[in-house]
């Protein structure tokens, strides 16, 4: 069975869709067969910036490592929650045996899909801005202490999906809650909030890991449908800026976050 993947927050703007497609793409890379798998039937996100890869690699006369992606569309057409949650659990399950790194992307929301997802991940990537607003999906805090009071909605859902991924596979689930969009300014607001997340990450079991820098590159990038790791391959005809190398630093460290139980760890692409 493949290492399947999963992208989720149940707030939208976190970063999720960037996230997954650098995973993927980065995997691809190192040799692994990966498919991608975009469960949010209204953004289509990864659609549009996969159809943007394609556009380029064929202007450009190029062929960049690009993993398989399923948008699964069959399962939204099932008339009881119950059926599409079997349907997605599945589409991922059936995916997982057919190729190394499954990645999954699910909406920003509470949706029968995302908790059918998250219930058949090996590993869940939560992507979260640096700040309170996003930590209060994972826990309730006093307003006057500061102390974590007690999990939130998005913490129970993946209580939720350990207890499926247990029942049905007998393995639990490892838990990255990724700091995304970072400021590179030192902040009191940021100092108390790696404190809130490392009590909280002993209480319910989750690794606080540091995700991708705020960085305009990322935004330039979308319409050509490339990664940081594409840059040198891509024939922008720019080099690498200090920042782009910063940038694939922190991927790097990322990947090498994801402890690939049923795989044996390859070499992430420089």
């Amino acid at each position: 069975m493949g290492h399947i993947i999963v992208n989720g927050n149940e707030k939208g703007g976190a970063g999720k869709s960037t996230v997954a497609v650098h995973i993927a793409v980065a995997y691809q890379y190192a040799g692994h067969n990966v498919t991608i798998i975009d469960l949010d039937k209204r953004q289509r996100t990864l659609e549009r910036f996969f159809e943007n890869r394609e556009q380029w690699c064929t202007s450009k006369n190029i062929d960049l490592p690009t993993p398989f992606v399923s948008y699964a569309e069959n399962v939204f057409e099932k008339t009881s929650e119950s059926e599409e949650f079997a349907a997605v659990q599945n589409i991922v399950n059936k995916a997982a045996e057919e190729f190394d790194i499954v990645v999954v992307d699910s909406p920003g929301s509470n949706t029968v899909a995302s908790r059918a997802a998250h219930s058949c991940a090996d590993t869940i990537i939560t992507p979260m801005n640096d700040s309170f607003v996003d930590f209060d999906l994972l826990a309730k805090i006093d307003p006057v202490s500061g102390e974590v009071l007690a999990p939130n909605i998005y913490a129970q859902m993946i209580w939720d999906a350990r207890k499926e991924k247990a029942r049905m596979a007998k393995r639990n689930i490892d838990w990255l809650v990724l700091r995304n969009r970072l400021s590179q300014i030192d902040a009191r607001n940021k100092r108390k909030l790696s404190d809130a997340l490392a009590k909280l990450s002993k209480r319910i079991g989750f690794t606080v890991v540091s995700g991708l820098s705020e960085r305009v590159i990322f935004r330039e990038l979308f319409p050509m449908g490339l990664t940081l790791l594409d840059i040198e391959k891509a024939k922008l005809g720019i080099g690498m800026s200090m920042s782009q190398v910063a940038a694939r630093h922190e991927l790097r460290n990322l990947i090498n976050s994801i402890d690939l139980k049923q795989l044996s760890q390859k070499e992430l692409v420089a």
